[in-house]
C-alpha cells in the first residue's frame, strides 16, 4: 500500500461526552466488533479495557484518557476514549487538540448536557469535525427529536439525522437507515455481533419516507445539482448523499446524527460506518503550521512521510517509574534509536523505544510515521505540549491550552522517612498533569496540593497510595482566590541601591486602573517623552509582571488591572534593567494598595436536574449558598435549574443534595468565572 493510499485510510478519532452519556460503552462495542478485544468489557462491573486503572474501575467512571487502534473496512482506526468528568477536562483538551475527528455520545434522555457543550465547545476550537451518536434509545423519556433540536439550537449547527429508531424506549430494537432505506436489526444471540438489512416494517414506512425527505431537503441546500435534481423530482441514492455530507461534515456545517442503544448492542457498526464515510482522514485535514524557531516565519508541513518530522507531545504518562510520551506524528517518519529536537525546550533527545498502545497494553515497533498516534519512551525532558522535530528543520507547534487549578488542599506524608518521597511523587504527577499543581509553602512549611475539584484531588491521594505507596494525611479543601482592584491609581518609585559595588538608579511613575471581569491583564506603554530609552522597556514590562503575581491582601495574583507606563528618569552610567525593573514593581505594589484592592473568587456554572416535587428545597439551598439562579426549564418529568454559585460554598455539595431529594436529583458543575468574594 503507498504511503498517501495508507494515509487517506487513517482514522485519528475521539469518543467526547458528557459524564455517564455512555462514551466508554460505545468504545467497547467497537473494540469487540472490530476484533480488537474477545470479549466485552462493562464499565458497570469495572472490566472495561480503555478503563484500567484501579480507580476507574472502582467509580465507574473514566479518568485518563486511553488511547487504542482497530480496523474496520480496511481502514485503521486510532481511538481515544476521553473522560466526561470536568475535572478532568484537560485530558479532552489535549486530546481534541491531536484528532482529526470525533464521535458526540449524548443520552436519548438528558440531551445536551453541561459538559456535552464545553466539550462540543473545545471541538469547536480546534476545528474538528463531529458525528453525533444519541445513546440510550431503550430508557425511558427517550427521545431522538429533542435531542436533534437540542444541537441545533446550542451548537447552531445543522444536524443531519442519518437514521430514525424503529420502536421507543424498553421497545427499542433497531434503526431505519434513511441512506438506504432499509431497517438493521441486530442479532441478540450474537451480543449485536451480526446484525441484517431488512425491508422496512409496512407501518413505519410512511414515517421513513418523510425522515428521508426531510434530509435530503437539508441536505441539497447545499449542493446546487443535487437541489436541481430534488426539485426535479429526481429518485436520489444513498451513495450521491454521502460524499455531499462528508463535505458538510468536514467543513464543520453539519453534523451527522445516527442512535442506538450501546449496552444493548445496537448502533454500534453504524458508527464505525460514519467514521470511515465522514470523517477526516490526515490527508483531508490543512497541514500543520508552526513557526521556524530561527527566522520566526510560519512555515507548514504536509502530512506525508516525504516531509521532515513533526510531532507533538500530547500525553505523559508514568509507568512503573518509566515515562511514557504520547505524540501525534503529522510529518515524517521516526526510527527507534533516532534523534529529535525538543523545539520547546531546546534539547536533543533518542528515542529508545516506539509503541502502539491499546489502553495500558503496548506493541513495540521500529518504525512509525505521518498521521500515527503512538507512545515514545526516553524522551526524558518531554511535557505535554511539547513540539518534537527533525533537529535539522525545527517547527514549533501551537501549545496546548492548559487551565489553572481552582482547589486547593495541605498534605503531609504521614512518616518524616516519606516526605522526601512525597515531593518525588507529586512531581512525577504534576509532570502527568498540567492542571495539577503542587507547592511548598516557605511559612508555614505545608506542601499544598491545587488541581480542578474536589474528585480531582481525591484521585490523586489515592494514587498517591496505591502506586507510590505514599500515605498522606489531607487538610480540607481551600479555594484559589484572586485578587484586583476596584479603582484608578497611580504611583511612582525610585530605586537607588548600591548592589555588588555598583550603583543601580532607576525612577518610574505608572497608572494602574480595573478592567472587566475576565479581561485578564494588560500593559500599555505610554512613555512619549523619551524619559527611558526604549532598551529598558522589556524590564519595565517584567517588573509590572512580578508585582501583578502578587496581590496586596493575601498574596493572591492579580487579575484584570491595566497598568499604563508614564515616565520615568533615566541616568546614564547608573540605571539598569535590574533598577528599571525593581522600581515597576515598587511603584506599581504603591498605586495598587491605594486602588481600593478587593479579593476575587472562582463562581461555578452548576446545573442541577431536580424531580419538581424537589425544587423548592433546591433553589432554597442555592440561595442559601450565596447561589444566583440564572434559569429554569422543564426537560419532561424533570426540572433543569441553571445557577452560579461561589465555589467555596460548594464543599459538600453532592450529600447534601442527595439527602433533600431522596437521592434523586443529579448536578454537574464547571468553572464559569471570577468575581468578587461575597463578605459573609
Amino acid at each position: 500500500m503507498t504511503a498517501s493510499k495508507r494515509l487517506k485510510n487513517y482514522r485519528n478519532i475521539g469518543i467526547i461526552a458528557h459524564i455517564d452519556a455512555g462514551k466508554t460503552t460505545v468504545t467497547e462495542r467497537i473494540l469487540f466488533y472490530t476484533g480488537r478485544s474477545y470479549k466485552m468489557g462493562e464499565v458497570h462491573d469495572g472490566t472495561a479495557v480503555m478503563d484500567w486503572m484501579e480507580q476507574e474501575q472502582e467509580r465507574g467512571i473514566t479518568i485518563t484518557s486511553a488511547v487504542t487502534t482497530c480496523l474496520w473496512r480496511d481502514h485503521e482506526i486510532h481511538l481515544i476514549d476521553t473522560p466526561g468528568h470536568v475535572d478532568f477536562t484537560i485530558e479532552v483538551e489535549r486530546s481534541l487538540r491531536v484528532l482529526d475527528g470525533v464521535v458526540a455520545v449524548f443520552c436519548g434522555v438528558g440531551g445536551v448536557e453541561p459538559q456535552s457543550e464545553t466539550v462540543w465547545h473545545q471541538a469547536d476550537r480546534y476545528h474538528v469535525p463531529k458525528i453525533a451518536f444519541v445513546n440510550k434509545m431503550d430508557r425511558i423519556g427517550a427521545d431522538l427529536s429533542n435531542v436533534v433540536n437540542q444541537i441545533a439550537q446550542k451548537f447552531k449547527t445543522t444536524p443531519l439525522p442519518l437514521q430514525i429508531p424503529v420502536g421507543q424506549e424498553s421497545n427499542f430494537r433497531g434503526v431505519i437507515d434513511l441512506l438506504g432505506m432499509r431497517q438493521i436489526v441486530w442479532i441478540e444471540e450474537t451480543s449485536g455481533a451480526r446484525y441484517e438489512s431488512v425491508e422496512i416494517e409496512p407501518q413505519l414506512l410512511d414515517r421513513a419516507v418523510e425522515a428521508r425527505d426531510d434530509l435530503v431537503a437539508k441536505i441539497a441546500e447545499s449542493d446546487e445539482q443535487l437541489m436541481d435534481r430534488y426539485l426535479g423530482g429526481e429518485e436520489i441514492q444513498g451513495t450521491d448523499l454521502i460524499p455531499v455530507i462528508r463535505r458538510l461534515t468536514l467543513s464543520l456545517k453539519a453534523v451527522p446524527v445516527l442512535c442506538g442503544s450501546a449496552l444493548r448492542n445496537k448502533g454500534i457498526q453504524p458508527i464505525l460506518d460514519a467514521v470511515v464515510d465522514f470523517l477526516p482522514s490526515p490527508l483531508d485535514v490543512p497541514p500543520i503550521e508552526g513557526v521556524d524557531p530561527q527566522s520566526k516565519e510560519r512555515v507548514q508541513r504536509l502530512s506525508s512521510e516525504k516531509e521532515p518530522f513533526a510531532a507533538l507531545a500530547f500525553k505523559i504518562f508514568m509507568d512503573q517509574g518509566r515515562k511514557l510520551t504520547y505524540v501525534r506524528i503529522y510529518s515524517g517518519s521516526l526510527q527507534v534509536g533516532g534523534d529529535i529536537l525538543n523545539v520547546s525546550k531546546g534539547v536533543k533527545e533518542k528515542v529508545s523505544r516506539i509503541f502502539e498502545m491499546h489502553a495500558n497494553k503496548r506493541d513495540r515497533v521500529e518504525h512509525t510515521g505521518a498521521g500515527n498516534i503512538v507512545a515514545l519512551m526516553g524522551l526524558k525532558s518531554a511535557t505535554t505540549g511539547d513540539s518534537l522535530c527533525d533537529p535539522s528543520h525545527p517547527i514549533l507547534l501551537e501549545a496546548i491550552d492548559v487551565y489553572d487549578p481552582v482547589i486547593s488542599i495541605a498534605v503531609e506524608a504521614q512518616t518524616r522517612g516519606d516526605q522526601e518521597k512525597l515531593m518525588e511523587s507529586l512531581a512525577r504527577l504534576s509532570e502527568e498533569d498540567p492542571t495539577f499543581r503542587f507547592q511548598e509553602n516557605p511559612d508555614t512549611g505545608q506542601t499544598i496540593i491545587s488541581g480542578m475539584g474536589e474528585l480531582h484531588l481525591e484521585i490523586v491521594r489515592n494514587r498517591l497510595e496505591r502506586e507510590y505507596h505514599v500515605a498522606v494525611n489531607a487538610g480540607k479543601p481551600q479555594v484559589v482566590y484572586r485578587e484586583t482592584i476596584q479603582q484608578e491609581s497611580g504611583a511612582e518609585a525610585v530605586f537607588d541601591r548600591e548592589i555588588a559595588g555598583s550603583r543601580h538608579y532607576a525612577a518610574v511613575e505608572l497608572r494602574i486602573n480595573p478592567l472587566p471581569r475576565g479581561e485578564g491583564n494588560t500593559i500599555v506603554n505610554g512613555i512619549v517623552d523619551a524619559s527611558i530609552p526604549e532598551n529598558f522597556f522589556p524590564a519595565l514590562e517584567e517588573g509590572v509582571r512580578d508585582a501583578l503575581s502578587s496581590g496586596p491582601i493575601l498574596g493572591y495574583p492579580l487579575l484584570d488591572v491595566r497598568t499604563i507606563l508614564l515616565r520615568g528618569e533615566y541616568h546614564e552610567n547608573i540605571s539598569s534593567e535590574l533598577a528599571f525593573r525593581v522600581a515597576a514593581s515598587m511603584a506599581f505594589k504603591k498605586a495598587c494598595e491605594q486602588a481600593s484592592p478587593g479579593l476575587l473568587e472562582p463562581y461555578m456554572a452548576v446545573e442541577v436536574l431536580v424531580p419538581e416535587e424537589f425544587m423548592g428545597d433546591v433553589l432554597g439551598d442555592v440561595n442559601l449558598r450565596k447561589g444566583r439562579v440564572e434559569s429554569i426549564s422543564t426537560r419532561k418529568a424533570i426540572q433543569v435549574v441553571k445557577a452560579v454559585v461561589p465555589l467555596s460554598r460548594m464543599f459538600g455539595y453532592s450529600t447534601a443534595l442527595r439527602s433533600a431529594t431522596q437521592g434523586r436529583a443529579t448536578f454537574t458543575m464547571h468553572f464559569s468565572h471570577y468575581d468578587l468574594a461575597s463578605s459573609t
